[in-house]
C-alpha cells in the first residue's frame, strides 16, 4: 500500500516572496497607513494567515479585511510571473509519486494555489489540495491534515508531512503523523529544532527520508 505525504507549498515546494512582498506592499500603498513595515517583518510571518501578517505589521483590526482583499487581487495578477519552483522541487514531487500519494496543504488560497500548479504543470501529481478556505482552523491546528487526509480516504495508510515551518512540524504533530521539517524555506534550522530534531535540507532530501522508512 503506498504511503502518503503532504506537501506545504512556500518554502517548501514554491518561492513566492517577491509576489507576497510586492503584493503586501501594494497593498499598504493602496491604503495609505504610513506605516513602516521593513520585509523582514513580513517574511519573518509567511506562513501564517493573511490577516495574522497584517495585524502583526500593525495594521488596525478593523482594516485587516480590507487590505487582505487588496493583497489578493494584486496577487493574483503577478503571483504566477512572480513565484518560482524550489530547487529539487520538480524532483521531489516526481520521486514522491512513484512510492506515495500526493497531497498539498496550504495556508495560502486554495484557488491560486491550484492556479500555481497548474501554471507550472504539476497539479495532476497530487490527489488534493487543502487551502486557508477549505478550513475553519488554519495550520497549526490539525483541521488542514485531516481534512487532506479524509478527502484521500487514508485508512491506514502511512502518511507524512513535509513543510520548512514550526506551524507545519505542530499541524502533524496534534493530526497524528510524522513530519520531515526542511530548511529551503522560512523558520531557520534553530525554530525548527524546537519541535523536531528531523532535519532535511530541502522536499528531495525529504522524500528520499522517507522512502527509507518502512
Amino acid at each position: 500500500m503506498k504511503k502518503i505525504i503532504l506537501f506545504d507549498l512556500d518554502g517548501t515546494l514554491i518561492d513566492s516572496t517577491e509576489a507576497i512582498l510586492e503584493s503586501f506592499y501594494h497593498s499598504l500603498r493602496t491604503h495609505n497607513l504610513g506605516l513602516e513595515v521593513t520585509e523582514s517583518m513580513i517574511t519573518s510571518q509567511i506562513g501564517h494567515p493573511l490577516e495574522v501578517m497584517f495585524a502583526g505589521v500593525g495594521v488596525q483590526a478593523d482594516l485587516v479585511d480590507t487590505h487582505v482583499s487588496t493583497y489578493k487581487l494584486y496577487y493574483r495578477e503577478i503571483s504566477c510571473q512572480k513565484t518560482f519552483l524550489l530547487p529539487n522541487a520538480i524532483e521531489a514531487i516526481k520521486e514522491a509519486s512513484l512510492f506515495a500519494r500526493l497531497g498539498i496543504v496550504t495556508t495560502k488560497t486554495g484557488r491560486y494555489s491550484r492556479e500555481l500548479m497548474e501554471h507550472f504543470e504539476i497539479m495532476h501529481y497530487f490527489d488534493v489540495l487543502i487551502g486557508f478556505e477549505d478550513v475553519e482552523n488554519r495550520k497549526p491546528h490539525p483541521e488542514p491534515i485531516l481534512k487532506a487526509l479524509l478527502q484521500m480516504g487514508h485508512e491506514n495508510q502511512e502518511a507524512w508531512m513535509i513543510g520548512d515551518t514550526c506551524l507545519d512540524i505542530e499541524s502533524s504533530k496534534r493530526a497524528g503523523i510524522e513530519c520531515v521539517a526542511v530548511t529551503s524555506g522560512y523558520d531557520n534550522i534553530e525554530q525548527l529544532l524546537t519541535l523536531t530534531d528531523v532535519i532535511q535540507r530541502d522536499a528531495l532530501e525529504a522524500v528520499r527520508y522517507i522512502a527509507l522508512r518502512g
